[in-house]
């Protein structure tokens, strides 16, 4: 009788909540659904994300469509009817449409995968707006599937399912695709999320699930909060008393501030065990951890808190209080009284400003609804729907970036498969050179030409790449024909402003695929004085002259050898004598310069004596000297 009258206050909380907040409402999330053929019923429509399994965040999935004959609702397990959804090698994996009804939403979805199939339709029974596909709540004996269920799923509108069914019903090949790379938006270069979460540990199966969460993804966590790659804001949900209802034993046991900031009883029992103002307070104190991280430029400290005081401060050994969260503070080397002064009173009767702004933000705001499920995780202001687990949580964060602009976490063998490592893609790859076009990302492989040492190649990705610009000569020899024999190599790349292809001398060919030698001997380009002979080789020739004679390229002929060394003997000697002729003429330019001017003084000495000029001034001389005398 007391849990049902707690069942019915709690119902209250949650029902004057919503009254208080006119605007409240909840969002559906969706992702894109698209009918590849028939062409009849070929286009897009759109269906809501279940909330379980492994939605495939920033990527798509192809399928074939198949409506059971038998089981259309799910609720039995497939085996019973011998029916098997696992795809032949090279086939379309199978996506199985069933009705709704009769069972729980996740149970059909476990059904189906036990089966083989790769995702499931749900196809609503009613006209009705779609709604969220949700986990039964504290039925223990369905955690262990929930839990276990990885492939995505999807409730659809009625009409649309009866469409689906028309077709397949009447032979035609259904083949769909579920497209989740705009499920979460990506506006800038950060992700933002959050996590509604509780601090109660006694509070079922999904309060196991989080606590599993929590202690799994708090490394990864800090890697992008460290990274500033991310951005997390731990959120908690609290409910209000009722006013008629706050003196009540109900209340005190479950609020403080006089009913203003509520929590259910963790093991729905008020006469033993924790009240839900010890989560309540709990609560607070994580999110002033948070607050008062932040402030020290440390907010990734709150997964390290959670995850010890989790360990170290459980319910079930009677350790979930105060002295021991304040151990597990100083073990993390927090300022205490700075998180006590941000917890504030919770005797007062007044507002307590950290779970006001909490009560605020349950409520939707722009794209996202209100948060009415624990836990929920918000990534760009969308309500994440699917299994609380590692791997599908990172899925959903790393969908919030740009494509190609993935931290490293989300490029793990955890997260995703490198798909340029089968058959590179289907993208260019030039084997020779070990290059390739195919670059992975979090959205799958992209074709797109590569940028090696600076030298950028162009083309369409897929066929061809060629290298463009300064330098491509020094990769893979820009693309052009080479080859090397005997030490010697030969490149037709020639990268000098115009770059191309063209055989160097001694060659002829397209460039790029061939040149070829050409024979200068045969053709008889070279060697053509009667004195030589010509041998052919690789890219050149080589003449020669007979007797003592000597050949001389530049001038395709031959001279004496002789006639050769006389000749360079006298440019020596002629050298010689121009250069001591040289010397010597400016020796004697020297001397006329320096007597001449001495000539020139003496002369305007003795005229400057007799005939003195108003514009000179008086030189002294050795005659003015002895005149004096």
């Amino acid at each position: 009788m007391e849990l049902q009258r707690f069942h019915h206050l709690l119902q209250w909380f949650t029902l004057l909540f919503f009254i208080g907040n006119c605007h409240a409402r909840f969002v559906v999330e969706k992702n894109s659904l698209k009918v590849t053929s028939p062409e009849k019923i070929k286009g897009t429509y759109v269906s809501a994300i279940g909330n379980f399994g492994v939605p495939q965040y920033g990527g798509s999935m192809a399928g074939a469509l198949v409506y059971p004959k038998e089981n259309r609702k799910a609720c039995k397990s497939f085996d019973e009817f011998g029916i098997s959804y696992k795809s032949k090698p090279g086939s379309l994996p199978n996506f199985v449409l069933v009705d709704r009804g009769d069972c729980f939403f996740a149970l059909k979805v476990w059904n189906a995968q036990q089966a083989g199939a790769s995702a499931m339709l749900v196809a609503d029974d009613i006209e009705e707006a779609l709604i969220t596909m949700d986990t039964p709540e504290e039925v223990r004996s369905s955690a262990k599937y929930i839990e276990n269920i990885t492939i995505p799923s999807a409730l659809i509108e009625k009409t649309f399912g009866d469409i689906l069914k028309k077709a397949i019903n009447g032979g035609d090949m259904v083949n769909v695709n579920l497209d989740w790379r705009e499920a979460v938006p990506h506006p800038d270069d950060r992700v933002e999320y959050e996590l509604w979460t509780n601090s109660n540990d006694e509070c079922g199966f999904k309060c196991d699930i989080l606590m599993r969460f929590v202690k799994d993804f708090k490394g990864v966590a800090q890697v992008l909060e460290k990274g500033g790659y991310t951005q997390f804001t731990p959120h908690y949900i609290t409910w209000y008393c009722p006013q008629a209802f706050t003196l009540s034993q109900q209340c005190k046991s479950q609020c403080i501030n006089h009913g203003r900031y509520c929590a259910p009883d963790p093991e729905q029992d008020f006469s033993s065990g924790y009240d839900g103002k010890d989560v309540v307070i709990e609560n607070l104190r994580q999110l002033c951890v948070f607050r008062v991280g932040n402030e020290t430029n440390r907010p990734w400290v709150w997964w390290d808190y959670v995850t010890d005081f989790q360990i170290r401060c459980p319910m079930k050994e009677k350790k979930y209080n105060k002295e021991c969260a304040d151990s597990v503070i100083r073990s993390l080397g927090l300022d205490g009284k700075k998180i006590e002064k941000c917890m504030g009173d919770p005797d007062a009767d007044a507002d307590n400003p950290v779970l006001k702004e909490e009560q605020d933000a349950q409520v939707g705001k722009g794209s996202r609804g209100d948060v009415t499920m624990l836990p929920t995780l918000v990534v760009n202001n969308h309500q994440y729907r699917g299994k609380l687990a590692k791997s599908a949580v990172l899925k959903a964060i790393c969908a919030g970036f740009e494509e190609t602009t993935e931290p490293a976490s989300c490029l793990t063998s955890d997260v995703e498969t490198n798909e340029c490592l089968e058959n590179n893609g289907g993208c260019w790859q030039d084997k020779a050179a070990n290059l390739t076009a195919c670059k992975d990302t979090f959205r799958g492989r992209i074709c797109e030409c590569p940028l090696v040492n600076g030298v950028q190649f162009k083309g369409d990705g897929y066929n061809h790449c060629e290298p463009g610009g300064p330098g491509r000569c020094t990769i893979n020899n820009g693309g052009c024909w080479h080859e090397s024999r005997h030490g010697i190599a030969f490149s037709a790349c020639l990268d000098k402003g115009d770059v191309k292809c063209k055989c160097p001398p001694g060659f002829k060919g397209d460039g790029v695929k061939s040149c070829q030698d050409i024979d200068e001997c045969n053709e008889k380009k070279a060697c053509q004085c009667p004195e030589c002979s010509c041998k052919n080789t690789w890219g050149s020739y080589e003449c020669t002259c007979s007797g003592d004679l000597l050949y001389i390229r530049d001038h395709d002929t031959c001279i004496s050898k002789a006639h050769t060394e006389v000749r360079s003997a006298w440019a020596a000697i002629w050298a010689i004598l121009i250069g001591m002729a040289m010397a010597g003429g400016g020796a004697y330019l020297v001397y006329k310069y320096r007597l001449r001017s001495y000539m020139d003084s003496e002369i305007r000495a003795i005229m400057a004596q007799y005939m003195p000029l108003d514009s000179e001034v008086e030189i002294p001389n050795h005659l003015s000297d002895i005149n004096r005398a």
